[in-house]
């Protein structure tokens, strides 16, 4: 099932162990390399290396990203639901949204998953919870998400796409039929095929077409023969994930060049 949709590469700039500076000089070069959307993720700490290492906050840095980038897309791989209030949520992202509007409409995904590491909670003083509880609050929270948008004044430019992390077959994927836009994974092809199964009797069960929701997965170790099952079976983006302190491109542009290939560039 190959997918009408463009094959896209995403690159999570994974805001560890590098100055603001090199960061900001990472974002420059990949959108000239021509990548199609940036992402960063919404932690407090490093998830790799050195557990105290140089660390950025999310949000901020994806407001200045909205204003130094002109083309590409971008967001968190993915946002926290359990820090922030839902209308907070709705209202950063409309503004951000804004920012990065300069040929008209902005370019703001948001990204969004029910949070895990627990460290970012523990030390932020919020509550951890249960997985479920976490899940049902992102649940709960998406519907004053959208709400927000609907009577926020001035609105967003256009609809925000919506991307949820995660692949939890019984609440996570409801979740997704139900608000999506984008789903992200990291799922082998044959993961994949049962849990696009499972996504699709959900969207029966709430009443969606759910081959609206383009599909995301991590490409990590994948080859390209790999990557290439995930694209049959109807993966259109790709994200791949590098870190400082060196922010290292070979990669990136191995897979700009198999994303080409697949659009017929």
């Amino acid at each position: 099932m190959t997918s009408s949709r463009p094959v896209r590469l995403g690159v999570q700039v994974q805001p560890q162990h590098a100055p603001y500076s090199k960061i900001r000089d990472t974002v420059a070069e990949l959108e000239d390399l021509g990548v199609d959307i940036l992402f960063n993720w919404d932690h407090f700490f490093p998830l790799s290396g050195e557990k105290d290492g140089l660390h950025f906050e999310a949000w901020t840095m994806l407001a200045a990203w909205a204003e130094q980038t002109t083309r590409v897309q971008f967001g968190s791989l993915v946002n926290c639901n359990s820090y922030r209030n839902a209308d907070l949520q709705a209202d950063m992202a409309r503004t951000i949204d804004h920012i990065s509007a300069q040929s008209g409409e902005g370019r703001f995904i948001f990204g969004t998953g029910s949070g895990w590491f627990e460290r970012d909670y523990d030390e932020y003083g919020y509550e951890f919870g249960t997985v479920g509880q976490r899940l049902d609050s992102l649940a709960d929270n998406l519907p004053r998400v959208e709400a927000r948008w609907a009577k926020i004044n001035p609105a967003p430019t256009r609809k925000i796409p919506i991307l949820i992390g995660g692949g939890g077959e019984k609440k996570t994927l409801k979740i997704v039929a139900k608000h999506a836009d984008i789903w992200h994974s990291f799922s082998d092809a044959e993961t994949m095929k049962r849990k696009l199964e499972i996504l699709a009797k959900h969207g029966e069960d709430v009443g969606r077409d759910v081959s609206e929701i383009e599909i995301s997965t991590e490409l990590r170790s994948l080859g390209e023969a790999e990557a290439d099952e995930l694209y049959g079976l109807g993966t259109t983006l790709f994200t791949l994930g590098i870190s400082g302190p060196d922010y290292p491109l070979d990669g990136v542009k191995k897979w700009l060049a198999w994303r080409d290939a697949k659009n017929g560039a």
